[in-house]
């Protein structure tokens, strides 16, 4: 039960994501904040490369950073960050489909060789933590920049203003 629950609000979440990735005009990609921040191309990226976390989230009991590789690809398009983002939500709903709810249990832990920097805790909060609410997070920021930089984004929850006001 607990997995159709977690497919389920994977798969609405999922295609929020989708509107806001594919709301950002290249236009808008070198943007950044401030000089330390990362530009709309890097945050949009990273929220693309949080669906490639779901494997080992998952179906693993740690997830080990130092042996963890991942290809962000030609980020300069953001046609080419949507499409990075497909294959990786593919790949993590299957990972989903393919868990044990049994395990969900299991204590998890993010690390980095013997460097544990989250955990032990339930994988079902880091699926939570890690995964969920991280990347609500990113979303956000990623709805800040784009409205800063004149850009309309698309309404997650209902309408955006921009909807609301006739303004998209």
């Amino acid at each position: 039960m607990l997995k159709q629950i977690l497919l389920g609000e994977f798969l609405h979440e999922a295609e929020n994501t989708r509107k806001l990735l594919n709301a950002i005009p290249d236009s808008a990609l070198d943007y950044r904040p401030q000089p330390y921040l990362w530009s709309i191309a890097e945050l949009a990226s990273h929220i693309a490369g949080i669906y490639d976390w779901y494997e080992p989230t998952y179906l693993q009991d740690s997830f080990d950073l130092a042996t963890y590789q991942y290809d962000t690809g030609d980020i300069s398009k953001a046609i080419n960050i949507v499409q990075k983002f497909e294959e990786n939500v593919v790949k993590a709903q299957k990972a989903i489909e393919n868990s044990d709810e049994s395990t969900y249990s299991n204590d998890w832990t993010l690390k980095s060789g013997d460097q544990v920097f989250v955990g032990p805790m339930p994988k079902t909060m880091m699926i939570r933590a890690f995964l969920c609410s991280h990347l609500y997070h990113h979303r956000g920021e990623l709805i800040a920049y784009l409205r800063v930089t004149g850009n309309n984004v698309p309404g997650l929850y209902g309408p955006s203003y921009e909807e609301f006001h006739g303004k998209m």
